[in-house]
């Protein structure tokens, strides 16, 4: 008997070869690539667009995580495409879901050094109270530095 672990690692090799529309199940998280790179104060968004092939599941869920160097990722907040909260946002973040239901945008306002971190955007629910799982389920990430700069207020 093949065990769950077994089969779920072949399923996982197949599909990391497959590259058409035959393999099904494969959710892709669309973020501009790169990091980046914010100044004291400034606001920053970060973008997450999502394509599925389950119409069923599509872009149900959305899920910003931060993780900070040398710590487990922390959820900022779970949503859903229709709008309704499944979190409460971290104070200092804002999100927005986008018309089509495929995409949540973060939003830091008046970034700060506190806010350099990793920032992983998520489909579908991930694990929650243990890292090791939740690793595995998060599909994207965006570093955002932070550089430690006051801007000139009479540069403008």
């Amino acid at each position: 008997m093949v065990s769950f672990q077994s089969s779920l690692l072949i399923h996982l090799f197949l599909c990391m070869f497959c590259s058409s529309s035959e393999c099904k199940g494969e959710d892709k998280v669309i973020q501009p690539a790169g990091d980046v790179t914010a100044a004291e104060g400034d606001t920053v968004t970060l973008g997450c667009t999502f394509q599925t092939t389950d119409p069923t599941t599509g872009s149900d869920y959305f899920f910003w995580y931060r993780q900070y160097p040398g710590k487990p990722p922390e959820l900022l907040i779970s949503h859903t495409g229709t709008g309704a909260k499944l979190s409460d946002p971290v104070s200092g973040l804002r999100f927005h879901v986008s018309d089509d239901k495929k995409g949540m945008d973060l939003q830091i306002s008046s970034a700060a050094v506190t806010d350099s971190a990793v920032y992983y955007c998520a489909l579908r629910p991930t694990a929650t109270g243990n890292s090791k799982t939740l690793y595995k389920n998060l599909w994207k990430l965006i570093t955002v530095p932070i550089i430690a700069r006051k801007r000139n207020p009479h540069a403008y």
